[in-house]
């Protein structure tokens, strides 16, 4: 794999910011704990979601969750013997994955931030990573399965390669695999026909990829796949897949959509008669809203579930538990909790854990190092790089979490989403048995 690689000590990131020229205008959201004292450091920490565009919903909980941070070290962070100041540098990609590489460029050359956090699928992550990679520049990122995040990296995904400044937590494709068909292994007299939609994107192209993806998978437990192949996102039209799949006579339907492509086929699907006994989607039925605009047509439509309030994790940041921190985002905000709102705030554990470890929080390399030396409890479960429960080429890169599967079910003010199945963690209760599709 092609790096830039300059004298430990010397990086870009130091050299680029003499000539990034003073005087530039750029639009940022910083955001301070009270100042400690006005001479103290300041340790600069820069966080890029997309806040705005199709994959907003993932960072709803942002504001909230970095005053969490904020909050915890409002005394000041005490490091060695100092004490520092903490601002967060926030931008928004706009769900636009060239756009996430421009503002983590800005962030690192004009901003001089010190640690890097990133978040919200491989159109976020993958790009931000790659920039802090080349920079070398400490980053932390989450909410897109690893494997995805890993080898949509790679020079030569045939031989693959660990990276240096990047580290990343959250399940893999793998998890994605099993906890689906878990669910779907609760179902009497399904047939073994499934119908796959799977877009044109990273997240898309790992998932459906023909060597070590779903479609190999399901075959291995004798599945017969039906792969209309790649579709563009913010598709209209999907009558040619509804069309396959009814010809096939498939029994489930799954994929990796966004909202709105979800919204689009599922209404045309009904539309044409074609309503299958299972419709398990990744991505784009993780939000509430997302289900609740499909009216009561959402009924039994089942997803992973990677947090929740009934998780058994506790903050190492503030001492809450999942389901105290499901319940603060609802006063605060009169919404229903998300999934995001757990690893948001977990991003930010490590965080804290990371810099309250390093050498010395305005050094890249010594918080690099602690990035890696990593093993905390958080409240989306342990955060540990290094383990063996990663393939060994990703494992000093990567920390795997926990997944579970749910489907939502309509309710008296809106859908809940219940944890059906939880077979990959026993220790996360479930609420219901998987029901088919009405």
């Amino acid at each position: 794999m092609n790096k830039l690689i300059l004298p430990r000590g010397i990086n870009r990131r130091r050299f680029l910011k003499g000539a990034a020229g003073a005087g530039t205008a750029i639009a940022a959201t910083s955001l301070f704990a009270p100042a400690i004292r006005a001479q103290a450091p300041t340790i600069r920490i820069g966080y890029v979601t997309p806040q705005s565009g199709g994959l907003a919903g993932f960072a709803e909980a942002d504001q909230m969750m970095i005053q969490m941070f904020l909050d915890a070290v409002s005394g000041g962070l005490a490091v060695g013997g100092t004490t520092y100041n903490v601002e967060v540098v926030v931008r928004d990609s706009q769900s636009n994955p060239n756009r996430a590489g421009e503002v983590a460029q800005e962030l690192i050359v004009s901003e001089g931030v010190d640690l890097m956090l990133t978040a919200s699928t491989p159109d976020t992550t993958n790009p931000v990573s790659t920039v802090c990679e080349l920079e070398q520049m400490p980053c932390i990122s989450t909410m897109a399965p690893w494997d995805a995040w890993f080898m949509g990296r790679q020079a030569n995904p045939a031989n693959p390669e660990g990276f240096f400044y990047t580290y990343h937590f959250f399940p893999g494709s793998a998890d994605w695999f099993t906890t689906y068909t878990n669910m779907w292994a609760q179902l009497d007299g399904l047939n073994q026909n499934v119908g796959g939609l799977w877009p044109n994107d990273p997240d898309g192209n790992a998932f459906s990829d023909p060597n070590t993806g779903f479609p190999p998978f399901l075959a291995n437990l004798g599945y017969n796949v039906t792969d209309p192949g790649r579709y563009a996102n913010l598709s209209d039209d999907f009558s040619a897949q509804i069309a396959q799949f009814q010809q096939n006579d498939c029994d489930i339907v799954t994929g990796l959509m966004i909202p709105p492509d979800f919204t689009t086929y599922w209404t045309q699907s009904l539309q044409q008669g074609y309503r299958p006994p299972v419709c398990t989607m990744g991505r784009c039925i993780l939000f509430p809203s997302a289900v609740e605009a499909l009216g009561d047509q959402g009924h039994n439509l089942s997803t992973e579930v990677w947090w929740s309030p009934s998780h058994p994790y506790t903050s190492s940041m503030n001492s809450m538990s999942a389901a105290e921190l499901a319940q603060a985002f609802t006063e605060e905000t009169g919404r229903q909790w998300t999934q995001p709102i757990g690893f948001t705030h977990a991003l930010f554990e490590v965080a804290l854990d990371v810099l309250s470890r390093s050498a010395d929080p305005k050094d890249l390399d010594a918080n690099t190092d602690a990035i890696a030396a990593t093993n905390l409890e958080t409240i989306v479960g342990q955060v540990a790089f290094g383990r063996d429960n990663v393939p060994g080429f990703a494992s000093a890169n990567v920390s795997t979490t926990q997944l579970v599967g749910g489907q939502w079910r309509l309710a008296d003010e809106g859908y809940d989403l219940v944890i059906v199945d939880n077979q990959t963690a026993p220790e996360i209760e479930v609420a219901g048995e998987m029901e088919a599709i009405a």
